[in-house]
């Protein structure tokens, strides 16, 4: 079974103010028209010591933005670049975004809270600044499910609906407006070491160095690494095992998240910015989210592939502070990390023993025969075949060795799995946009939490949190 978050006092520390010279831009909050609570996180806002705030602190916090207590006087537009779909844009950042808190939980991590559709900022450049309600239910959705899955996810900690009309070319429009804010484990990305180098901030770019070592303890690099001690070099590593393992994670959820530019990386390795995501309806790795990567650049089969290539970037962007050889040393650790990661996380999904990452390998190979074959998705294929059941032929010989996972649940008896296809997420955004229904949302987000007690704790690596 899987622990729950537990409560927590409220400690704030906010700690990227030692940076807030040259990391942001303090700007202000929209003055939004209205603010109608729409959904809080009940799993984490005790967590970090904010369950006991009432309904209209939470308006006040969550809306208004007003400091909370002896946090950051105001928020903070951070500053980044990053390369987007390959292409190196020097004119990005939070363009309708902010950090306004951060606060330890009970783990000791220390956590943002961050924002989306909060107004404009000096990097809107020519949008709005504004999120759309749809938008804010799909990022509710895509971190819920992916919390379940065992994915290491930022998580959607409020959405507050703000009463303005918003025109957009991929949505019906005039459309409802709302401001999220995410609970994640830093903003910090891979693209704000990018941004840094390109500027030529040595200086900055080793006090980010040291504050992620220093806030965002993880893995120490193999002993025989070469310059393994040295800061930048130290910081590569942890990274190269987190993103392997965040890579690996998406593979076993069946997850596309469709926009995996260095901008979206960030250095703790965990997920977030939900935007054109999508679940696979079947095993198909050319699948595609978003319907403007038309070379398939970020295709399913190749999100190991594209989080490698912003590796490197990282890896570029360090290359100011220390020898080449070490980092590439780091980034050439991938491609092994990362097929140990996917042992670990397809057979903990499988809900059996791994046996390493060479024996699983052909239990790996003959599950994707069987969805090919079968022409059916991650989903239906984990739930079916749970603990070794009902497998037959190839799949069957090749589960016939592995001994099931402890525990059971009553999911695993249930008729059908839970999934999120897009078929039903846009059945749930109807039942609001159309009668301002939630209760589809909240049995969906209910039904996504139960399966993650069913899947029990996930094989979180060295220098995650939980989650």
């Amino acid at each position: 079974m899987r622990a729950e978050p537990q409560a927590a006092p409220y400690r704030p520390d906010p700690q990227i103010l030692a940076l807030a010279d040259w990391i942001g831009d303090a700007v202000d909050p929209a003055d939004f028209p209205k603010a109608v609570p729409r959904f809080r996180n009940r799993q984490w806002d005790a967590a970090v010591g904010l369950g006991d705030l009432s309904d209209e602190q939470w308006v006040r916090h969550m809306a208004r933005f007003e400091p909370l207590p002896d946090n950051m006087p105001r928020p903070l537009a951070l500053r980044y670049h990053g390369h987007q779909f390959r292409v190196y844009n020097p004119e990005i950042g939070d363009g309708r975004g902010f950090t306004f808190a951060q606060l330890r939980d009970g783990a000791g991590r220390l956590l943002d809270l961050g924002t989306k559709g909060s107004g404009l900022t000096p990097y809107s450049r020519t949008a709005d600044g504004r999120l759309t309600l749809k938008g804010a239910v799909r990022e509710i959705l895509a971190s819920e499910m992916l919390e379940a899955l065992g994915v290491y996810t930022s998580k959607t900690f409020s959405v507050i609906e703000t009463g303005e009309e918003l025109w957009r070319g991929d949505e019906p429009s005039p459309t409802r407006s709302a401001v999220l804010v995410r609970l994640s484990h830093s903003h910090i990305r891979i693209g704000t070491f990018q941004r840094l180098a390109v500027l030529g901030e040595d200086d900055h770019l080793a006090a980010l160095v040291d504050y992620c070592l220093a806030q965002f303890p993880g893995p120490s690099a193999p002993d025989a690494a070469p310059g393994r001690d040295e800061p930048a070099v130290k910081l590569m590593h942890q990274a190269v095992e987190r993103l392997a393992d965040l890579a690996a994670s998406y593979m076993a959820g069946g997850f596309v998240h469709g926009v995996l530019n260095s901008d979206n990386m960030n250095i703790t390795g965990e997920s977030f910015d939900y935007g054109p995501w999508r679940w696979l309806p079947r095993w198909e790795p050319g699948f595609t989210a978003a319907y403007f990567d038309h070379a398939g650049l970020y295709a399913f089969g190749r999100q190991a592939e594209a989080i490698r290539w912003n590796l490197a970037q990282l890896a570029i962007a360090l290359r100011r502070l220390a020898e080449a050889e070490p980092l590439i040393a780091a980034l050439e650790r991938f491609p092994e990390l990362y097929h140990a990661a996917m042992a670990r996380r397809f057979t903990w999904r499988l809900g059996v023993e791994s046996q390493g990452a060479k024996a699983d390998f052909a239990l790996m190979t003959a599950a994707e025969q069987a969805m090919r074959e079968g022409g059916i998705g991650p989903d239906a294929f984990f739930f079916a075949h749970r603990g070794g059941r009902r497998a037959e032929g190839a799949l069957g010989e090749a589960l016939a060795s592995y001994a099931p996972l402890p525990g059971d649940h009553p999911y695993w008896a249930e008729a059908e799995p839970q999934a999120m296809l897009i078929d039903e997420v846009e059945a749930i955004w109807a039942a609001i946009a159309e009668r301002d229904d939630w209760r589809p949302l909240q049995a969906k987000v209910a039904a996504v939490r139960e399966m993650g007690r069913a899947l029990g704790e996930p094989p979180v690596p060295a220098g995650h949190g939980p989650g």
